[in-house]
């Protein structure tokens, strides 16, 4: 059995603590600034990564971070862990009564809202593949251009969501719109990309019954939020009474994620689909105290998910990886399909022409969706570096953009 040798495990406590630390100082004094916390744990990471530490002192940067023996093994648990955690928290934000009850509006918003900046998307990329640097075999570039088009019609609920509670939007007509939207936005996209992630292993795919997946997935997500949610709902009390608190929610709750994501992976759906689908189970259960729920969104938020993003700086150089023609066109078709999208749907729900182009640029905001996206998207080997560098500057744009240009158009 392979072990860490103590020289290993020393390496890799110092670079686990280097960026925890790092990460909440430079959040800190990002957050007087009014900039996502995100931001600064990415910022973190690129000074840490190759871009800047690794061109300065590059031995240092490969003795923090090395590249090879267990320690970038350990590393890379770590952080699978944190995404599926990630995943888990944000499937919380989903309330599928908040969805049902904004009726026509939020399904016309959340529908237009995915399918064109999807078409949109899929189209630049299966005729232009070029401008992408894409291979012609035609199975390579359809599914580029299937996580393409989902790149750009997901939306990042908890960046949304923290946008309008900022504004004093969040219960307000505007704000359950573009909040319903966000949601059902969020679950389609996660199970589209999921399945395209599922398609990039051909080994598995030739051997798999596609059929037999797609029913796996579908009968485990009824399960998990029809029959799952009972049962959830008749043990909640139970947990939250007679185990110890908060532990004994803590380790329920985060063990039937772990299971829910073992089960995905399982039947070659990413983990992150079942994580997620837990994540809605557990968080739209009425007897989940808020205090649990806080508890555990202050737990992930704030040791899983700076070493997630810092290590997204780890992976690419991205002043080497940056291609203006690229970031610009990536930027364009979000902004154009996202908002054009969002607004027609608004417009044909009944909203007023301003309200509807407040609710576009709302649901506009990406943030840490996008960015956790394009991170499975370039380890799974589906996009090249200069694309995965694109996805994250977009994802920063238009979660910065997103409450001044709404603010212009509520006013």
């Amino acid at each position: 059995m392979t072990k860490l040798a103590h020289s290993e495990l020393i390496v890799l406590l110092l670079s686990i603590s280097a960026m925890l630390i790092i990460s909440r100082i430079v959040a800190e004094l990002g957050k007087k600034l009014k900039l996502p916390v995100v931001m600064g744990e990415l910022i973190v990471g690129i000074i840490l990564g190759p871009t800047i530490l690794g061109m300065l002192y590059p031995d240092f940067f490969n003795f923090l971070f090395p590249h090879t023996g267990n320690v970038p093994v350990a590393m890379d648990g770590i952080f699978s862990l944190s995404v599926i955690m990630l995943l888990f928290v944000a499937g919380m934000e989903v309330q599928l009564s908040v969805v049902l009850k904004q009726g026509k509006i939020a399904i016309y918003t959340s529908l237009f809202s995915m399918v064109i900046p999807f078409f949109t998307g899929f189209a630049v990329a299966w005729f232009f593949p070029e401008i992408f640097s894409i291979s012609t075999d035609p199975h390579a570039k359809l599914l580029f251009a299937l996580f393409f088009g989902t790149a750009l019609s997901i939306s990042a609920l908890p960046v949304i969501a923290r946008i309008l509670m900022d504004m004093n939007l969040f219960k307000t007509n505007i704000g359950m719109v573009i909040i319903a939207s966000a949601m059902f936005n969020d679950l389609i996209g996660w199970l589209i990309f999921s399945f395209v992630l599922s398609l990039t292993n051909g080994s598995k795919v030739e051997h798999m019954n596609i059929g037999y997946t797609i029913l796996y997935i579908v009968g485990f997500g009824l399960f998990m939020l029809t029959i799952g949610k009972k049962i959830i709902d008749k043990t909640l009390p139970w947990m939250q009474t007679k185990l110890s608190w908060p532990g004994g929610v803590l380790s329920i709750s985060l063990g039937i994620c772990l299971l829910s994501a073992a089960f995905t992976e399982s039947i070659n759906i990413h983990a992150i689909l079942g994580a997620f689908i837990a994540g809605i189970a557990f968080g739209d259960s009425v007897q989940l105290k808020e205090q649990a729920r806080e508890i555990i969104h202050q737990f992930v938020t704030n040791f899983f998910a700076p070493l997630f993003f810092v290590s997204i700086g780890l992976k690419v150089n991205f002043i080497e990886n940056f291609d203006l023609q690229i970031v610009l066109i990536v930027l364009i078709l979000a902004y154009v399909g996202k908002v054009l999208g969002a607004f027609i749907g608004a417009r044909i729900g009944g909203m007023s022409r301003n309200h509807s182009l407040a609710v576009g640029f709302g649901m506009n905001a990406r943030g840490a969706m996008e960015i956790i996206l394009g991170t499975l998207a370039l380890n799974a080997g589906l996009i090249s570096k200069p694309i995965f560098v694109a996805l994250i500057i977009m994802a920063l744009v238009t979660s910065i953009t997103s409450a001044p240009l709404m603010r212009r158009f509520i006013n």
